[in-house]
């Protein structure tokens, strides 16, 4: 009956099938090759397949049997015993071994382990169980465990008047939006080193052939680092960006206010009589910080109107405009691109864009800032400034002084 033939054409069926059936379909699978074959097939399916006889046989009886529950490959009372039914003390010790290494909140249904499937194989084995590390991973999964990364949750203790202030901040925002009044958010971008190194994210390149970076983020003697001072305008949605080469300092960040107003504010609000400004309460632009309130004194003095400032309550930086409508998209545009000069990551900055009509400039300051300065006390009690009755130490303006 040209076995010859038959036996390479049953190879090539079942190697174009096997690997998407369970160990019961293939079964299945050789038994009904051996079945329409007849005589003779038993031998040639085996030949052909590699199929164990024995194997084979067991597939015709499952053709000539009953058919099994959805989802099961194996009758009830078949296969191999499970390991923690002859080895009824092997969840327990592998329990007790997870405990101390246990992180995070107990009552959750989820835990998760510090300890590696391959160390703790070796642990039990050295207290009499056999067990290899695929074993162990199945077992985890069992007890409810797997690998996960921290999870930043704790926010920290909360200022008794934080949703106060956000509800402040907010009314003095739409009030200076109702009056046509510039509303700006401001923060310091983390500082960024200037060479080939690496740069978080992912990009499109040839497979295996990553863009080659530096080993270690030292920073490069000549090129050093940046520091990206960013100005959110709320109501245009466009960002301002100074990239700044020395110190973070309050100098630093009113300078970058004034090259905004100067480039771009003074243009878009020429009848403008009042700036707000949302900052953080720490940073070159703390609440405490006198060297900020100094040098916008003199911005206000420069540009002839007032400063209103309103500071986010401590640990709230996050929900500061700038971080999420302007810094991220920052972050993403150059993302798995190192910034190898200044002038890259100017470039960079100014490409970044986004769906909702997000528009950035930017400029190189390569001026050099002193870190350190002392306010003394004659200064401050010089400002023209008014506090707030509510949290003074966190809204105020600041006006022009009369000039002599």
């Amino acid at each position: 009956m040209g076995n010859t033939v038959d036996v390479a054409a049953i190879r090539r069926k079942f190697l174009a099938i096997c690997d998407q059936l369970d160990e019961r379909g293939r079964r299945l699978f050789v038994a009904a090759e051996v079945r329409a074959l007849g005589r003779g097939g038993l031998a040639a399916v085996a030949r052909a397949t590699g199929v164990a006889r024995s194997t084979i046989g067991r597939g015709l009886k499952d053709i000539d049997g009953p058919a099994l529950p959805a989802g099961h490959v194996r009758r009830v009372g078949s296969g191999r015993r499970p390991l923690t039914a002859e080895d009824p003390t092997l969840l327990d010790d592998l329990r007790r071994l997870i405990e101390p290494m246990t992180l995070g909140d107990p009552m959750r249904p989820l835990l998760w382990v510090s300890k590696s499937h391959g160390k703790l194989a070796a642990a039990l084995r050295q207290m009499g169980h056999q067990i290899g590390p695929r074993t162990v991973a199945k077992l985890l999964r069992q007890l409810g465990y797997s690998r996960q990364c921290n999870s930043k949750a704790n926010g920290g203790s909360h200022h008794v008047d934080r949703d106060a202030q956000f509800e402040h901040i907010n009314a003095q925002v739409l009030a200076f939006q109702a009056e046509g009044q510039p509303v700006i958010s401001v923060d310091t971008k983390k500082k960024e080193l200037i060479g080939s190194y690496k740069n978080a994210g992912t990009d499109y390149r040839l497979a295996g052939k990553p863009l080659r970076v530096s080993t270690h983020d030292f920073a490069d003697p000549e090129l050093g680092k940046v520091v990206p001072y960013g100005v959110y305008d709320i109501a245009d949605n466009s960002g301002w960006v100074s990239v700044g080469i020395d110190h973070d300092t309050a100098e630093f960040a009113v300078n970058a206010i004034r090259s905004w107003w100067e480039k771009v504010g003074r243009a878009r609000y020429p009848g403008a009589t009042r700036l707000m400004i949302t900052a953080d309460g720490g940073g070159s632009n703390g609440a405490r910080v006198r060297l900020w309130k100094i040098e916008l004194q003199k911005l206000a003095d420069e540009i002839g109107i007032e400063i209103a400032v309103c500071h986010y309550p401590p640990g709230t930086s996050k929900w500061n405009k700038i971080e999420h409508r302007l810094f991220c998209h920052i972050t993403r545009n150059w993302q798995a691109r190192p910034l190898t000069s200044r002038l890259a990551v100017v470039e960079l900055i100014a490409a970044t864009t986004t769906k909702t009509g997000l528009t950035v400039a930017c400029e190189l300051d390569d001026r050099l800032y002193v870190a350190g300065i002392k306010v003394p006390d004659a200064d401050m009690d010089a400002l023209n400034i008014v506090r707030a009755d509510f949290h003074p130490e966190w809204n105020y303006t600041i006006a022009p002084r009369k000039r002599m």
